[in-house]
């Protein structure tokens, strides 16, 4: 079911023809800067990969994607991408990028079965990077210095809007908080996962959640993640489970967390064995991705998603994502955003 936050007394600070020019430079600033930051190249993306392959993000493995039958391949089918982050492992290895390198790319995609929000829309729109790593590198110290050049380029975004736009205010901390998923668990007792999100970082401002998919001491996920890319189960933080996150910040119009990146150190074979294993899903393995890593074709990596019309929502102190990005609706919602003063494009 949709959903809609109304803040009170919500009036944006900007207005269309501000907030385009925001979108437009934010997104040239920051890639600039992402791809300093991490020395990634860019890279063209398919909007649609084949069925079968391995190679589409299962997410949460419970949603559905948009599929269509080929024509002139036998109506075969394809199937539009949740996200690329098996595709982008592929392309490492395609280039033969060398560690310390990676490559970046703008990532369109359609979720159908999403629930419609302020934070949530049919059209998601991301940075999809990857880098290649050394089996050295595959521990959280490096997964937390390559987490704070990215919380870097966000900072530094913050105050070039700030520049071109002096009523938004920069409301970043100076350092990204981090924890461990069962830690804020344990912080948090007698709050479901969502609750603890908004707790810590209403607290901390910035932070990122370490061990994203891991069984917590509960027997329960703090959400879910596909086995066969983010290795969630090596130990990391303080000897707890997981090589992987997600970077949340507070969101002061919505006075809430939002999430604005899921990334990590990717499987290698003994992660990837495991996690399909835990997962009951042994069967991937003679998929064509899967195959690939078992086969050491393809590099260590460590990657993520970044996204767009999220980040810009939060820079441009925005109420709803609809005020980012042109996308569809339920005309009950988009009554509503009219009464409370929220543009939806």
């Amino acid at each position: 079911m949709s959903y809609l936050i109304t803040p009170k007394d919500y009036k944006p600070l900007l207005d269309l023809k501000q907030t385009e020019l925001g979108i437009k430079q934010i997104k040239e600033f920051f890639q600039m800067n992402l791809s300093s930051e991490l020395r990634l190249r860019r890279v063209t993306a398919p909007l649609f990969v084949l069925k079968g392959m391995g190679i589409n993000d299962d997410l949460n493995g419970v949603e559905r994607p948009v599929s269509f039958p080929i024509k002139d391949l036998g109506d075969a089918q394809a199937e539009v991408v949740h996200s690329l982050a098996k595709w982008k492992r592929l392309t490492l290895a395609e280039y033969n990028i060398e560690p310390g390198y990676g490559i970046y790319t703008d990532m369109n995609a359609i979720r159908a079965d999403e629930e419609l929000g302020n934070l949530h829309s049919l059209y998601v729109d991301q940075w999809d990077w990857e880098r290649v790593i050394t089996a050295e590198d595959r521990n959280v110290e490096f997964l937390k210095e390559i987490v704070t050049r990215i919380y870097a380029a966000m900072v530094r975004t913050e105050y070039m809007v700030y520049e071109m736009y002096p009523q938004i205010k920069p409301c970043l901390p100076e350092k990204l908080h981090f924890i461990h998923a069962e830690e804020l668990r344990q912080l948090y007792p007698n709050m479901s996962p969502k609750e603890r999100e908004h707790a810590i970082t209403k607290k901390h401002k910035a932070v990122f959640i370490v061990g994203i998919g891991c069984e917590l001491g509960d027997g329960k996920k703090h959400d879910g993640r596909a086995p066969d890319y983010d290795d969630f189960t090596t130990p990391g933080l303080n000897g707890l489970p997981g090589l992987n996150g997600d970077l949340l910040l507070w969101d002061e119009p919505l006075q809430r967390s939002i999430e604005l990146s899921s990334m990590g150190i990717r499987v290698d074979k003994a992660a990837l064995v495991k996690q399909l294993k835990l997962a009951g899903e042994e069967k991937r393995l003679e998929l064509y991705f899967h195959k690939r890593l078992m086969d050491d074709t393809l590099p260590l990596s460590i990657g993520g998603g970044i996204g767009q019309s999220r980040l810009c929502m939060f820079y441009l102190r925005k109420a709803h994502i609809g005020e980012i990005q042109a996308s569809i609706w339920p005309e009950q919602m988009r009554q509503e955003c009219r009464e409370h003063n929220i543009h939806l494009i």
